[in-house]
């Protein structure tokens, strides 16, 4: 089940990869991909393997070129990727998120570990690193007690998402041509303007692409305190995506239209450009957040 799991992510994160690249073009070695993925050399052959037989790639002696770009339909399942610790992190977050727990509600290791299936270590361990989100707190008896996902913690999670994602916009005004960002942009393009071409059946897909392309943005800033709040973002992000049905589909297209307006001013290279975009699309994400808990 452990390699299956693992097979199924490296053949999505692959389809990252190969959007990043144009019709022709070669993938790096067996050797890179590996880095990349951060998976074995076998596991890389067999997701290769699987591109190959959807046609997506040819092989041309030691060469793998790439022939058609692969559609985002044939990831696998987020939930199909997902080890067991990840699988307890999606239900604990459902949970939390969904309203089954209002602040003061107290959290029981062992009780999650039954209703959820998983051992008590795994419990104790997700808990342990999800207290710095302020979210939870750990009692003196060693029980835990659920602070709540309130407007004030909203505003304050949207203050400093503000400060970095407005810092790394502007960035881009500075990249070369020949940075491979654009590639990533590119391809983030192509992502959002085929789900917005099939939205009526896909908008439930769109948390998923927002993660992935504000960490784009951030990206061109490398920063490990960055890249670390970034993980409380997508979580609160993703989920609040997932709980909000309200209006879910129009707030979604609303969202790929900001998303692509921001990735036409980042290609401009103009800063006044660039923070009118930036600012509108967090100003509009923050009131959507905030009309979801009140």
């Amino acid at each position: 089940m452990r390699t299956d799991t693992t097979f199924k992510r490296a053949f999505n994160d692959m389809i990252d990869i190969i959007r990043a690249f144009d019709l022709g073009e070669e993938l790096p070695s067996e050797n890179a991909l590996r880095a990349q993925l951060g998976v074995s050399r076998t596991t890389v052959r067999k997701v290769l393997a699987a591109m190959s037989a959807r046609g997506i790639i040819v092989c041309e002696a030691h060469r793998r070129i790439i022939r058609e770009q692969p559609r985002q339909i044939e990831r696998y399942p987020k939930e199909e990727t997902l080890a067991i610790s990840e699988q307890f992190e999606t239900s604990f977050m459902e949970w939390m998120l969904r309203g089954d727990a209002c602040p003061g509600t107290e959290i029981n290791e062992a009780e999650l570990a039954r209703k959820f299936g998983v051992a008590t270590t795994i419990v104790r361990e997700f808990l342990n690193r999800f207290q710095k989100y302020g979210l939870i707190e750990r009692r003196q008896n060693a029980g835990w007690v659920f602070k709540g996902f309130t407007a004030s913690f909203a505003l304050e999670l949207f203050e400093i998402r503000e400060m970095f994602e407005m810092r790394s916009a502007r960035l881009f005004a500075t990249l070369p041509d020949s940075s491979p960002i654009w590639k990533q942009v590119r391809a983030v393009r192509a992502a959002h303007l085929e789900l917005l071409a099939d939205i009526d059946a896909r908008f439930q897909d769109f948390s998923e692409l927002d993660s992935r392309f504000h960490r784009l943005i951030v990206a061109v800033a490398p920063n490990r305190f960055i890249e670390s709040f970034q993980d409380v973002i997508a979580m609160v992000f993703h989920y609040h995506y997932q709980w909000n049905k309200r209006d879910e589909r129009a707030r979604n297209e609303v969202a790929i239209g900001e998303h692509l307006a921001l990735i036409d001013a980042l290609e401009s290279r103009n800063i006044a450009l660039i923070d009118h975009a930036c600012r509108s699309h967090l100003t509009s994400a923050r009131e959507t957040l905030l009309h979801s808990i009140v």
